[in-house]
């Protein structure tokens, strides 16, 4: 393993009150330490989800395993061994994850579902799975999703349709097929952010560090198998070859890459603020100016709206999906802020005035995002921030203030930003926050209603487990570098 310094030694002859400054060789093995100790965390996350409903044991022995993986990735941090170290450590974690029961969310059985109900000739974006999938997929559906329509768009929507017509229903191929479509999603990830940090001019180890390999991505592209996996890749791989592009003006690789940030619609639509930031990108390569900027995101538009008609009707989705785009936000989700008024005036007025006030937050959720994207992309318009960072804003904003958060969604504004930030407070508090995340939602898949006492349990068995572990681990020597 390689350890790479952070910057070269004059070969001046340095007084001896500075030499002796010079930090003693520390052990270099570490890092394996912690990458064996992270594996074991991921094996023992497994083998709990596995050991389904040996509860509170089987559960306090997935929170241990979670915990592990979080405290070595958080300790990593510290130990910055290089890129190539980092991608073998991610393949290395994911290995046991690639063959665990669905973790942390059961949104793969409403893909399931939704494939179903696609591969019997109707549009998931309209029919339920409660009103077009057979009875037992539907009894493995997430109650609040049974009769609601998908609200992903067209490629996804051909994505499950082809997966239920190649499993014929069988769940545990299905679940394996969605894996592999969120591990080629992940790689199109691991190939695309080291690369927008080199345009951003930060490190290359930093980004596979705090953006490929933080737990949310283990947790949720590939155990929680979510189609956000497969939209990532293509936003992140689309924007890096659009902005490549831009240099010599190569209008080919330019099309291209825009064609897969609008894939990357097709599955989820926030994927469309790259090309916001590919528009802006192009309009100052063009000499800069409101007349340009204006051009460019017309150009963008008439992109985004080319990919979309071609995907709907090369897929045989149709357009149903336009009119699901707001389905997610009929579920009020507890993590997000713009529900938060909602839910005090809920508690105090009653909760016909709570939901008014839900409602009512949204709707100034959605202009503050739409004015925080202008704001934005003017100061990336005038240069006052690079590319990466706007991406990484923007998304920012769509995340915290839109209708709903889940834990994967923090991933859309986490990975841009880590292939962005400079080592400082900021990154810190991504850090944190990823770890925070990481942590917030039980391992196993489910609902914990009326099992209180048992997710505590669990929880007190797995934080033991956790603390004996760093109590150990911060007795070992850790190869830090200045």
């Amino acid at each position: 393993m390689t350890i790479r310094p952070e910057s070269t030694v004059s070969t001046v002859q340095m007084p001896s009150t500075v030499a002796q400054r010079t930090p003693a060789t520390v052990t270099t093995g570490t890092p394996d330490v912690l990458r064996w100790t992270g594996f074991g965390g991921a094996v023992l996350l497994t083998a709990g989800a596995w050991a389904t409903r040996a509860v509170p044991v089987a559960l306090g022995a997935a929170i241990a395993g979670a915990g592990l993986v979080v405290l070595t990735w958080a300790l990593l941090g510290r130990a910055r061994p290089d890129a190539t170290w980092l991608r073998r450590t991610l393949a290395l974690w994911c290995g046991p994850l690639l063959v665990a029961p669905p973790l942390f969310s059961a949104d793969v059985f409403s893909y399931l579902a939704q494939g179903e109900v696609a591969a019997r000739g109707l549009d998931p974006n309209v029919v339920s799975p409660a009103a077009g999938a057979s009875a037992e997929a539907v009894a493995r559906v997430g109650v609040y999703w049974r009769e609601t329509p998908s609200p992903y768009g067209p490629l996804f929507s051909t994505v499950e349709r082809a997966i239920a017509q190649v499993t014929g229903g069988d769940p545990v191929l299905g679940i394996a097929l969605y894996r592999l479509v969120a591990v080629l999603g992940l790689l199109l990830v691991v190939w695309a952010v080291p690369r927008l940090a080199e345009m951003a001019g930060t490190s290359e180890r930093t980004a596979l560090w705090l953006g490929v390999l933080n737990p949310l991505v283990l947790w949720h592209l590939i155990g929680g198998v979510h189609n956000d996996a497969l939209m990532l890749g293509l936003m992140l791989s689309g924007t890096v070859v659009a902005l490549h592009a831009l240099d010599d003006l190569r209008w080919w690789q330019l099309t291209a890459g825009v064609v897969l940030i609008g894939l990357g619609a097709q599955v989820k639509l926030p994927a469309l603020v790259a090309l916001a930031v590919v528009g802006t990108a192009l309009a100052r390569r063009l000499g800069g100016g409101v007349v340009r900027f204006v051009g460019a995101g017309l150009g963008m538009v008439a992109a985004a709206v080319g990919v979309s008609v071609v995907t709907s009707l090369a897929g045989g989705a149709g357009f149903g999906w336009v009119q699901a785009l707001g389905t997610p936000s009929k579920v009020n989700s507890w993590m997000a802020p713009t529900n938060w008024p909602g839910f005090l005036a809920g508690a105090v007025f009653g909760r016909e005035t709570g939901q008014a006030m839900i409602s009512s937050a949204r709707i100034a959720g959605l202009v503050l995002i739409l004015c925080g994207i202008a704001v934005v992309l003017n100061l990336q318009l005038r240069g006052r921030v690079s590319q990466v960072t706007a991406l990484g804003m923007m998304m920012s904003v769509i995340v915290v203030l839109g209708p709903v958060i889940q834990p994967w969604y923090l991933l859309w504004a986490a990975l841009p930003l880590a292939a962005c930030l400079p080592v400082g407070k900021w990154r810190t508090r991504v850090a944190v926050l990823v770890g925070v995340f990481a942590l917030l939602v039980p391992p196993l898949a489910g609902n914990f209603a009326g099992r209180v006492p048992e997710l505590v349990l669990a929880y007190v068995l797995g934080i033991a487990l956790v603390g004996g572990a760093y109590f150990v681990l911060r007795r070992v020597p850790v190869a830090v570098q200045n």
